[in-house]
């Protein structure tokens, strides 16, 4: 099976809003399998390289200092086609934009408040998951499931 990986965040609203479960859930019902997972609260020099692309613009601070105010869960999913099947199921930036049955439609509100990132590209996905799990690679692993899943 080709397979790609991808970089997911469930944001600290998401964690304390208690929907962490809710959202590991619909990516792995999506047939994503998970291969490495972290709790943590991101260190401000981290998400500043995170966020760099978006250094000088006027809600650069408020986003470094919103992704370390709590705890985020911190993952890696891999599968085919995983970038595009992870955007999809997250929905757009905005959650009232976002459409119904997507994370965001269906979970958030606001822009500054939108429960997950998730890469862009293979570019950004290989640079973020280098960015919070550096030398811990994650696993590789083959789960019985995926032949009913992935043709």
């Amino acid at each position: 099976m080709a397979s790609e990986r991808t970089l997911v965040i469930v944001k600290p609203d998401g964690v304390q809003r208690g929907l962490v479960g809710e959202i590991i859930s619909r990516l792995e019902r999506r047939g994503l399998r998970i291969v490495a997972l972290d709790f943590r609260v991101i260190d401000p020099a981290v998400s500043s390289v995170h966020y760099a692309e978006h250094r000088g613009k006027p809600f650069y601070a408020g986003l470094v200092e919103y992704i370390g105010s709590g705890p985020s869960v911190i993952m890696v999913l891999e599968g085919p086609d995983v970038i595009r099947a992870v955007r999809t199921t997250v929905g757009v930036t905005n959650p009232a934009e976002a459409a119904a049955g997507t994370i965001r439609g269906d979970l958030g509100l606001e822009r500054g408040r939108n429960l997950i990132h998730a890469s862009d590209g293979a570019e950004s996905a290989s640079r973020e998951i280098d960015l919070f799990f550096g030398d811990r690679m994650p696993l590789s692993y083959e789960r019985d499931i995926d032949r009913w899943i992935v043709e």
